[in-house]
């Protein structure tokens, strides 16, 4: 073999080993790091205990198919904090995923050193500071997002040499500045999303005009200019959200040749001219939402030739002329909102025939003619506003075919009549019923009495007249009427909705008293039927009064046999109840107060007898039943009785007592301390402060103080906080809840929510067989579906338990109700609305949701926040800690 041959080989060789040298220090420094990451961010599957020289099968963590190296760290979603700089170690990372965690601080320059990183995620945590220039250095970034943390100063120039970016995801941040000139010039983007920030300037004019850009939103920014031709260049676009911004000019012809777009929002903007006929090219069109500009002319026919179309908001504009007609082929539109312009002429009838038509909005424009037949032929109509026109006839009696209806509006027409009784069969109505300000006549019909969900009536300024019917007593959820200016008469109902209203809701009726009116209702009778009721009523109390003196008589006579037989039978009981009243003192075997002010105010006995009693008895619970006990002191306590199955505690007396002691320590505003306790027989007795608001769920569920309700959506959203507060900190000193539910939140003065049965779960340790499965799985309604066949309580089955309990706050119902049907329970009714057809506004108590906009948004915000808690699968759910950041956030929008 030739020399030259040998020397190859042999140099081959030195390179090979060199190179495996090479890769086995990278792969030893990887596992080092590893080891160093978990320690600071404290992740227990990452640690000595486990096979080290397999770190790749470790939780989060992918490796390269060649060799050990670590190719993909995968962290989202764990709630995690803690310094993140040692990651920028793993010099072989291609993917990086932080997302949905808690880390603070500024995102570390050192990711730069990540030279083969192609997708990095720092999204939905609490990073401040300016986007790293560092990042630029990333040559085969592919995909970065940093959206929904606190990151302040502009997009960096530097990154501009990100040539192989695809996606550039900045939303939900402080960002100011305008948009980069050199975004127009990535040649491979296709998702570029910067919303909810602070962004000013134009839309630079070449972005999209080299890429095949598919998704764009800038909403809610402060941007100016013209939309950018150039973004529809590729005729790529699938999504562009622009809304909330301050743009102006027209809206682009050539939008229409991207014929995969789905959405467009362009709403609250300053547009100008028409929607141009191309619109109907965009076939796969599914929303187009461009309201509160300053649009003008027709609105085109062209839409009707997007088949797709689901939503048209084109409200708060000025647009003119009539509404197609050709808008009835649109067979999947859902939601028709063109109020607020100048149309004129008929209700269309041909688009009452589409079936899934769930909103039509036509109010405040110039609409003629009357209210068609047919208008409930569509089955899932929801939302009828019509208010506002110059509507004529009558109220067609079809309107109670509407059975889906959840709000009526058809004031300020011409509308003639009467009220047709039928509108009392759509069971559903519940946010408004409006026919105000109309040319209505006749009796007020009784049938409204049963819309038991309605939340506002109004029906003034009408020529209505005859009584205000006592049948309206059915209207249960009722908050606002208006009955003014009308020709009501005889007595306003005994109702407490009526009776709260202001009193000019009932004004302009000369003919009508009672409360909240200032005059009174009385008899006008003439003189000479005074003079007859005057005789009558004096014989009348003749013979009363000579009845009385008889009865009177007898009455003393047998009193005063009684008093004598009752001193006889005393003096021979006296004995017998002095040694009963012994025989049934109860023996105390232990007990303890842990504050010292305090014990002098607490007599044992009295706790023990007040819990021998039933009518003291306040709540039972799974573990355990409350009562209220008065001490000789004059102060009242909640004294938690544990159930018998628990006796196993009194075998552990001095294991308990040291437990509860501990607890009382536990400090916390949202968490019950016990004061003390008491051991007598087989009992043990748990003292706690007495909150006289009782419990969550008597606030949400008691029907006696329903009349007294007022909504107020903010209290609710400090209650469903504090509770999440609450069991945070268990969390955070690892204590899991046996039974969180409403009936174990309690309230105090201010309404301020007291999570209770704290100390259950050290009392009573179900791994070892202290508690039956029935007693683990904690109240029915509030059990996670996989302690079924865990048998085991966990925090993501508390998380799921406080769901439920959000969903109480929310929609005011009980976990489990027949109304939902056989075996659906409250998470289930909620989960499954949109197969019904349902929207989530149906789902929130109307009485809330319906007061303002901004409590509806707040809802809507933390409907979703119960649905992530009550996910079916324990670990897709947040961590209580992250739901509670969550609820802060809505809280403070």
């Amino acid at each position: 073999m030739p020399i030259l041959s040998l020397l190859s080989i042999l140099v081959f060789g030195l390179l090979s080993s060199s190179q495996l040298l090479i890769v086995n220090a990278q792969i030893l420094n990887d596992q080092l790091t590893l080891l160093a990451i978990g320690e600071e961010l404290k992740l227990s599957d990452w640690s000595v205990k486990n096979n080290v020289t397999d770190h790749c099968s470790w939780p989060g963590i992918y490796c390269s198919s060649n060799n050990s190296l670590v190719e993909r760290l995968d962290l989202s979603n764990h709630g995690l904090q803690g310094n993140i700089t040692l990651i920028s170690e793993l010099k072989s990372l291609k993917w990086l995923d932080l997302s949905f965690n808690n880390f603070h601080g500024n995102i570390p320059f050192s990711f730069g050193n990540l030279s083969e990183l192609e997708f990095l995620d720092l999204s939905f945590n609490n990073f401040g500071g300016s986007i790293p220039n560092e990042f630029a250095r990333l040559k085969h970034l592919q995909a970065l997002n940093v959206s929904n943390n606190l990151l302040v100063g502009v997009i960096p120039d530097e990154l501009e040499g990100l040539k192989k970016l695809q996606e550039l995801q900045v939303y939900t941040n402080r960002l100011n500045g305008s948009i980069p000139l050199w975004v127009g010039n990535l040649t491979n983007l296709r998702v570029f999303t910067a919303y909810e920030n602070d962004l000013s300037g134009v839309i630079p004019d070449k972005l999209g005009l080299y890429s095949e850009l598919e998704l764009l939103n800038l909403h809610s920014n402060q941007l100016e200019g013209s939309i950018p031709e150039s973004i529809f260049a590729m005729e790529k676009l699938e999504t562009l959200v622009l809304t909330q911004n301050r743009l102006t000019g027209v809206i682009p012809e050539s939008m229409g040749n991207c014929k995969g777009l789905s959405s467009v929002r362009i709403g609250n903007n300053n547009l100008t001219g028409g929607i141009p006929r191309e619109i109907g090219n965009i076939s796969g069109l599914t929303y187009f939402e461009a309201d509160n500009n300053n649009l003008s002319g027709e609105i085109v026919k062209e839409f009707s030739r997007c088949s797709n179309l689901t939503l048209l908001n084109l409200a708060s504009n000025g647009f003119t002329g009539i509404v197609p007609f050709e808008f009835g082929l649109l067979s999947n539109l859902q939601e028709l909102i063109v109020s607020g312009n100048s149309l004129f002429g008929e209700i269309p009838t041909s688009i009452l025939r589409g079936k899934n038509l769930n909103k039509l909005d036509l109010s405040n424009n110039r609409l003629n003619g009357t209210i068609p037949e047919s208008i409930c032929n569509t089955s899932r109509m929801q939302f009828l506003l019509l208010g506002q026109n110059s509507l004529r006839g009558e109220i067609p009696h079809e309107i109670g075919n509407c059975a889906k209806l959840l709000e009526l509006q058809l004031g300020s027409n011409y509308l003639t009549g009467n009220v047709p009784p039928e509108i009392g069969h759509i069971k559903n109505l519940q946010i408004s019923l409006n026919l105000s300000s109309n040319h209505l006549h006749g009796k007020l019909p009784e049938e409204l009495g049963k819309l038991d969900k309605l939340v506002s009536l109004d029906v003034s300024s009408n020529q209505l007249s005859g009584i205000i019917p006592a049948a309206l007593k059915g209207m249960l959820s009722l908050i606002e009427v208006n009955f003014s200016n009308n020709q009501f008469t005889g007595p306003i109902p005994s109702f407490v909705p009526f009776q709260k209203s202001l009193n000019s809701s009932f004004l302009g009726n000369k003919g009508l008293c009672g409360e909240p009116l200032s005059n009174s209702c009385s008899l006008n009778d003439s003189d000479g039927n005074s003079y007859h009721h005057k005789v009558s009523y004096r014989i009348i109390l003749a013979v009363i009064g000579s009845g009385l003196a008889v009865f009177a008589s007898v009455t003393v006579v047998v009193l005063l046999f009684m008093m004598r037989e009752k001193q006889e039978k005393a003096a021979k009981d006296s004995t017998t109840e002095d040694a009963d009243e012994i025989s049934n003192k109860p023996v105390i075997l232990a007990g303890n107060v842990f504050l010292e002010n305090l014990r002098q105010a607490i007599d044992f006995e009295a706790v023990a007898k007040a819990t021998m009693k039933d009518s003291n008895k306040l709540s039972t619970g799974t573990f355990s039943a409350v009562y209220k006990a008065e001490m000789p002191s004059g102060m009242i306590l909640s004294v938690r009785k544990l159930k018998s199955m628990d006796k196993t505690v009194i075998n552990h007396r001095s294991k308990m007592i040291r437990e509860v002691e501990r607890l009382s320590k536990l400090c916390h505003d949202n968490l019950m301390r016990p004061l003390g306790f008491v051991v007598f027989e087989d009992v043990v007795l748990l003292l706690h402060h007495y909150f006289p608001n009782g419990t969550l769920a008597q606030f949400l569920h008691d029907s006696t103080t329903s009349d007294e309700y007022k909504p107020d959506w903010p209290a609710r959203l400090a209650i469903a906080i504090g509770v999440a507060e609450g069991l945070a900190f268990l969390h955070h000193v690892a204590i899991i809840h046996l039974d969180i539910s409403s009936g174990n939140v309690v309230l105090d003065s201010n309404l301020n929510p007291v999570v209770g049965e704290v100390e259950i779960s050290k009392l009573l340790d179900p791994c070892r067989g202290t508690a039956s499965i029935s007693a683990v799985a904690g109240s029915f309604g509030y059990i996670p579906p996989e302690y079924a066949y865990t048998m085991q309580v966990t925090a993501p089955g508390n998380v799921y338990s406080y769901g439920v309990v959000l969903l109480e706050i929310l929609t005011t119902r009980l976990p489990v109700d027949e109304a939902f049907g056989e075996g659906i329970d409250l998470v289930k009714w909620v989960h499954t609305a949109p197969s019904r057809g349902e929207t989530p506004e149906q789902i929130l108590d109307a009485r809330l949701s319906t007061v303002s906009f901004a409590w509806r948004k707040e809802m809507l915000a933390a409907l979703k926040v119960a649905l992530l808690c009550t996910d079916s699968t324990p670990a897709k759910r947040p961590k209580m800690k992250n739901v509670v950041e969550m609820l802060q956030e809505i809280e403070q929008t």
